[in-house]
Order: C-alpha cells, then structure tokens, then sequence
C-alpha cells in the first residue's frame, strides 16, 4: 500500500511539474506543433525508440557476463527493456528498479544479489562516463557563446565521474569496512520484514566481498568494459537521431552535433526520486536543447514530449511485457 502511495505521489508531483513546464512555454503551441508533424516522422521515430531500447541490451549483456556465463543476447535484450519497464514504475525511478533488476539477474544467472548488484553498478559508471566523456569531446569543437555553459556542466561531469573512480580504487577497502557496518543494521531492520535477508555481521562482510570481487573482474576483462561504452554511445547517438528527426519534422533543422551534446545531461534528472523523472528530465533536456541549438522553447518542448511520450509508451507496453515474463507470467496461463 505505501508503495503504491508513494508511486501516485510521485507521478503526481513529477506531472504537476510537466504540466508547470508545459504551460510556462505554451499548452496550445505545443499542441499545434505536434499535429504538424509528419506521419513518417512518428514512424521514424517508434523505429529509433525501439532501436533504443534494444542497443540497451548490448550493455546488459556484456555487464552479466561475469556472472555465471551471464544471458544470450535476447534474453539481455528482455531483461533490459524489463528495467526500462522498473525505471517507469518504482516509486524512486531508476534508483529503485535497479535493486528489482538485481533480484531477477541473480537468479537467471545462479548468483548472489551482491554480486548481480556490483556487475550493473559498473555498468551504470562506464555507460554514463562514455556518454558525458563523448559529449565533452564534440562539445569543445561545437558548443559557443551561450551553450559554453552547458560545456562547464559536462567537464564538471566528466571531473565528478573520474574523482569517483579514483576514489573507489584509492579508499576501497576503508569503503567496503564502511559499507559492512552501515548495512549490518539495514540488514537487521530489513530481515524483520522480507524473510532471507542476512543480518549478521559476517554474511553482510561477505556479501560486500562479492560485490567487490564482481566489480575487480572487469579489470581482467576490457572487452566487456569496451561493449558497455559502445552499447553507451550507441543509445546516445539513437536518442539524439530521434530529437534531431523532431525537431527536422517541427520545421527547425538545426546541426546534429549539438543535440548528441546534450543527451547525457538529463540523467542527472535520476536522483529526483519520481517515476520516469517525470518532469525534471523533460524540463532539463528541453532547456538544453534550446540553449546549444537556438530552437524557441516551445519547439523544444513539442520534440521532448513526443520523444517521451513515445519511450514511456514503448517501455510500459513491451517493457512490461518483458518484465511479466521474468515474473514468471506465460501467454494463455
């Protein structure tokens, strides 16, 4: 029931807060926007979507692979578009269908929690190193005037993402000591409530010691580490290919280099703890894209909400299904 509460919670805050942007840049502008757009248009645009959700899986595919042997790659593809499904419906976004994503790889792939936790950490850090590093690089040669602004925000980034690696790799082992004597006590309260759960000191320190372990094998591996950057990238330039056809069908062509700038940025929009970000990402995507590419507002607007509206519909249709499936849910049962 609390679960449910908060979803509808946030849902409500993060839609009040679409609609807030939605008005201050003109309901009725974006509603006239849209309908001019061209039907091959919306075609092209389910198609990168859907391109979108499926280049995920390469990235997922090379995290698990660790673990077990890891999942072939449609069942990478499945479990990737189940999280997209997560991301839409967990009451904190993305940073509560991880943890969810988590519990299904572990026991797809015969592993521990711990350790199907550690392996999608790592690929969550590479993945949005590439992206902010890519963007930094072609931002230097494309971004002036106003949009400089947005380039402090990337090398800002692209500092934020290396001073956590290094500080990972520096303190490790003062971390995981710190990580076993704040987790023991959540463990504890934890294990009240969902039965299984470890409690005591000792399992907790293992647990952490297999997180670990699971992340150190990427060392060994940079294979794997070089397909969750392309597998990175490749949604990347997807994404930015759907806003540039947008915004091309809207009546605005503008250079695609720019918007391939910004499509990182709103990931910071992740850390507001609402369904889909709803609101935040759409506000923080719209505002950069009429910064680096010179669009009117309410242009932008229309692109960013047909983009999201269509990959919320794909991740709650297909994601879904994909996500009753791991549930154990089977068509005509």
């Amino acid at each position: 029931m609390h679960k449910r509460v908060r979803f509808l919670l946030g849902v409500a805050l993060g839609g009040g807060a679409l609609l807030l942007y939605a008005w201050s840049v003109g309901v009725g502008g974006i509603v006239d926007r849209a309908r001019t757009v061209a039907p091959w248009a919306l075609g092209a645009l389910v198609l990168l979507v859907v391109a979108e959700g499926v280049a995920d899986g390469i990235g997922f595919w090379a995290s698990v692979r660790p673990l077990g042997g890891g999942l072939d790659p449609l069942r990478s593809v499945q479990f990737a578009l189940a999280g997209d499904f997560f991301d839409i419906v967990s009451p904190a976004g993305a940073a509560s269908s991880e943890p969810i994503m988590s519990r299904f790889i572990s026991v797809a792939t015969g592993t521990g929690y711990s350790e199907a936790l550690g392996v999608r950490g790592v690929a969550k850090y590479v993945k949005a190193a590439g992206q902010i590093l890519l963007s930094s690089v072609v931002g230097v040669a494309v971004l002036r005037g106003d949009a400089a602004g947005v380039l402090r925000t990337l090398v800002a980034g692209v500092v934020a993402v290396l001073a956590v690696g290094v500080v990972a790799v520096a303190v490790g082992g003062r971390l995981a000591r710190l990580s076993v004597a704040v987790l023991t006590p959540v463990a504890a309260a934890v294990s009240t409530v969902v039965p299984g759960v470890a409690a005591d000191r000792d399992r907790v320190a293992d647990a952490v010691d297999r997180f670990r372990s699971r992340v150190a094998e990427f060392g060994d591996r940079p294979a794997l580490v070089l397909l969750i950057v392309l597998g990175g990238l490749l949604e990347q330039l997807l994404v930015a290919a759907a806003l540039w056809t947008l915004l091309t069908a809207l009546g605005t062509p503008v250079a695609f280099l720019p918007i391939l700038v910004v499509v990182p940025l709103p990931q910071a929009a992740t850390v507001v703890p609402v369904p889909a970000s709803l609101g935040a990402y759409d506000l923080l995507l719209g505002g950069a894209l009429v910064v680096t590419t010179g669009v009117a507002s309410v242009t932008a607007a229309t692109a960013v909400l047909l983009f999201r509206t269509t990959s919320l519909a794909f991740g709650l249709s297909t994601g879904g299904l994909c996500a009753a499936l791991l549930r154990g849910w089977r068509p005509g049962v």
